[in-house]
This record gives C-alpha cells, structure tokens and sequence, in this order.
C-alpha cells in the first residue's frame, strides 16, 4: 500500500491557526460508514447521533508546557560565563529523571557540551548527544522540582503548522480538553478539544456512558510518514493506562453489545492496544466477537453476541508503537469522534482503516468544498 494513496489536496487557507469562538461550535461531519452519507452540522448536536447506552471514552492526558526558552552560555577567554543568544528546547522524552530526548532550536550551533540556561539560572541544561532527525540528548540541572518549574516557565507547545510571532495565552487554556488531569502530553488529543461541561451533562442527560483512559500524545504525532510503503512506517511508542473502573466500564459496554465511541485517535489507538497486547495484571483482553474491519458494515447488522471476555486494567502506565492503516481489526471501537489529519499522515490512515479508504477521502473532499477547518484547532468529524 502506497503512503501516496492517502494524499489529498488541501488550501492553506483552510488550515486553522485559532480555535473556534467557543469550544462546541466548531463543525461536526457525520460520516455513516454503512451508507457513505454526510452530513453537515455543529459540534453541539453532537447527543442528537448517540443514543441511550453509548459508551463515550475520552483520553484525559494533560498538555504540559514543553517549550523552553533559554539562552546559550559561553566562556570568554578570560574563563568568565556570559550569557549568549536565544534558545529553545522542546521537551520530547523523558529517559530519565532530568535526561530528556529533545528538539533545540539553533540545532547546528549547539554541539555537545553546549550550555543553556533558564529563568536565570533556575534551570540549566547541557547538550550530551545528537541523535538523527535534530533530536538532542540534554541533561538538565534544576535548583528545585523540575516539573514544577517547567509548568512555571514552559510554554504551550503548539504543532509547528500553527504559526505564533509570540506565545498567546488563550492557547494555554484552549489547547486544552476540559477534561484533561493526568499530565505528560506534548501535543493535546484534539477531538477533545470541542467539548465543553454543559455539553458533556447534556451528553449524560440522554443516556450517554463517558469514562476516562490515559494517552500520553508524543512529538511523533507530527513526524511525517517518510517511507514510500505504508507498511514500513513505525510509530514511535507513546505511554497509555486504563484504569480498573474504566476497563469495567468497556468491558460491561461490550458484554452489552453497546456502541463503543472513541474520541480521538488516542484514545482509539490506547484502547485497540489493549485489546492486541492482553496485558495488565490479570492478563486477558478486551476482544469483540465480531470485529469491525477496514470494510465500512453491512447496513442494520446483527447485533454481535455478548462477548464474556474482559479488558484487563493497567494502572500502571504501558506503551504502545500501534500502527493502525487498512485491513486492521478493530476489537473496541464501533464509533469514532477525531479531527481532519494531514496529507499521508499515519492519522489518516488510521480513519481510514476504520471507514474505508475512499470513503474518508470523499469526506475529506467534501470539508474542503465546504470550508471546513482543519487540524488541531479545526473541525471535527463523527464516524459512525
């Protein structure tokens, strides 16, 4: 399969650099997968396409603020330290508890054993490795708790395809989820982005299930797809939890035959991971009898059989490399809520795998005649 098969031709203008004036009104396209139909709506009729017993499961990652703005440190020939030009450090991966994987910003003139400080001192980091695609090992040395102080001078971490002159703090709330609390997210699970308190009552007010999962989003959610065959892209791990009451929940949903709805590819990739691992303790999956396939179903399908086996919780963070494309197995998912992803991005072809190819390239050329907006900040499709 070619990563070329999952291109599409999108406006720059159409590729939103704001989020909408409130949460709820940004677009909702309603993909029947069975049909093909579309249909054009807002956000907030969201509980007018679910139904009693819907089980809604959201990912409640927090974004931490990952971006640091430093300044290098030199040594003068007289040996005295001054201060040099502007860095940035963008936090990618913890390896240990002060070494990070990083992104830095000049990359070629910080060579290892270069020296950055931060908020006067109060942080302090040194470049130890490069590694390929401009990643850089740091270590970094803090007077006090490094989390605390980064939460204290850290900036919001946008995807480099939203262009910001200087850091605008409404970002700091509105990129986001009103629901997020477990931190270590550096990219926000975005179709989460659009729902707001009272739309969440109002979901629970006609009989809508909602219960949390765990999904630490990576920097490598925005990595390109740089192989020619999409079966040879690799995903790079992300760390997921699934909590015991919240497996109950799902376990309980699909014993039920209920819908299982997924926010967001996170969530999505976080709940099939458990169902394709079986681990945690207790050891055994979360399987459906019947599987939904690449295949969009037959129309009014059977009800599958109850399915007596469970999702085992893992309290204890896991992490997965799943890469989901075409000719997947969904176990979980019978229903998906996510934004509109890039051009041969490995997101795209998981919402394809999930509807169909050319069924979700319809609907995306249907958003682009009709305006839609598009990646983080953009709009919002339901699928079920």
């Amino acid at each position: 399969m070619r990563v070329s098969d999952f291109d599409y031709e999108l406006p720059e203008r159409l590729i939103a650099q704001e989020p909408a004036a409130r949460r709820d009104s940004s677009k909702l396209l309603v993909l029947d997968r069975a049909s093909g139909a579309l249909n054009d709506r807002v956000f907030a009729e969201l509980p007018a396409f679910l139904k009693p017993g819907d089980l809604l499961v959201v990912n409640n990652t927090r974004v931490f603020p990952a971006r640091l703005i430093g300044r290098r440190l030199r040594t003068t020939p007289r040996g005295d330290t001054v201060l040099g030009g502007q860095v940035e450090v963008f936090l990618v991966n913890r390896l240990e508890p002060l070494v990070w994987e990083t992104l830095v910003k000049p990359g070629r003139s910080l060579l290892p054993g270069a020296r950055i400080e931060f908020a006067r001192g109060k942080l302090t980091a040194e470049v130890m490795k490069w590694m390929e695609f401009g990643r850089r090992i740091v270590r970094f040395d803090a007077a006090g708790d490094f989390d605390e102080i980064t939460d204290r001078i850290g900036r919001t971490p946008l995807p480099p395809y939203i262009k910001r002159d200087q850091e605008d703090r409404l970002d700091a709330d509105r990129y986001q989820t009103v629901f997020a609390r477990d931190r270590g997210a550096v990219a926000a699970p975005t179709a989460g982005l659009h729902f707001t308190p009272a739309l969440l009552d109002r979901l629970r007010a006609v009989g809508v299930q909602i219960t949390e999962i765990t999904l630490h989003v990576g920097y490598g959610t925005f990595q390109p797809v740089r192989v020619e065959q999409v079966e040879e892209h690799r995903v790079e791990p992300e760390a997921y939890s699934i909590s015991e009451a919240a497996a109950a929940i799902v376990n309980r949903a699909l014993a039920e035959s209920r819908r299982v709805i997924a926010v967001g590819t996170t969530t999505t990739r976080a709940l099939e991971s458990a169902a394709k691992q079986g681990l945690g303790v207790g050891g055994r999956e979360l399987v459906r009898d019947q599987d939904a396939t690449s295949q969009p179903p037959t129309p009014n399908p059977q009800p599958p059989t109850p399915n007596p086996q469970h999702l085992t919780p893992n309290p204890q963070p896991l992490t997965t490399d799943l890469f989901i494309y075409p000719g997947f197995k969904f176990k979980v998912i019978s229903g998906l809520v996510t934004n509109f992803h890039l051009p041969r991005s490995s997101l795209l072809m998981l919402v394809s795998a999930f509807a169909g190819r050319e069924r979700m390239l319809d609907a995306y050329r249907h958003a682009v005649k009709h305006d839609y907006r598009f990646y983080s900040y953009g709009d919002a499709m339901l699928i079920l």
